[in-house]
């Protein structure tokens, strides 16, 4: 198995808990945000997802499908154009509101296509191509992508995790 078959199975998990995590929510729980200033589901998810299209976009030099593909305008959430969550205030958090997890799978799944489609162009040398050099030492591609599966499964159990919390608090 190659190095890019095996990034190519770890984002496809990521698809996988995406997808679990959000499954039959509906707004009221996509949004809910227990003990207050916790994350919501939809926050964890579109802050996963806009993470992995930054930074598989600025890697590949692609075209961040959250500008390039109009998910932006859809999510209607005021925020700037290249905000991936990173940072955010509690206050931020409670701006990220959906009205439907398809609007999360929606953006997920077009952020995911993009990203298959770049790994399966990726030679094991590519992977030694530095992409940032702000890190001491400078990051190679192979690093950055794992640092983004690394980050995007992370999400994806917290938003599970909170899914459970709310489910089990409505039983």
């Amino acid at each position: 198995m190659h190095a890019k078959d095996i990034l190519v199975e770890g984002y496809g998990r990521i698809r996988e808990e995406v997808r679990a995590a959000v499954e039959g929510l509906g707004p009221d729980e996509l949004n809910a945000r227990p003990g207050g200033d916790a994350n919501s589901v939809a926050w964890l998810v579109w802050h996963l997802t806009r993470v992995q299209d930054d930074h598989i976009a600025d890697a590949f030099g692609l075209d961040q499908v959250w500008l390039a593909g109009g998910w932006g305008k859809r999510f209607g959430l005021g925020l700037p154009r290249h905000d991936t969550g990173y940072g955010h205030s509690s206050a931020k958090v409670a701006e990220v509101r959906v009205d439907s997890a398809d609007l999360l799978t929606g953006y997920y799944d077009a952020v995911h296509e993009q990203t298959l489609g770049a790994l399966r162009s990726v030679t094991a040398k590519d992977l030694e191509r530095i992409v940032d050099e702000g890190w001491d030492p400078p990051v190679t591609l192979g690093v950055r992508l794992v640092s983004v599966l690394s980050d995007d499964l992370q999400h994806a159990g917290q938003a599970a995790y909170v899914r459970g919390l709310l489910q089990s608090a409505a039983s």
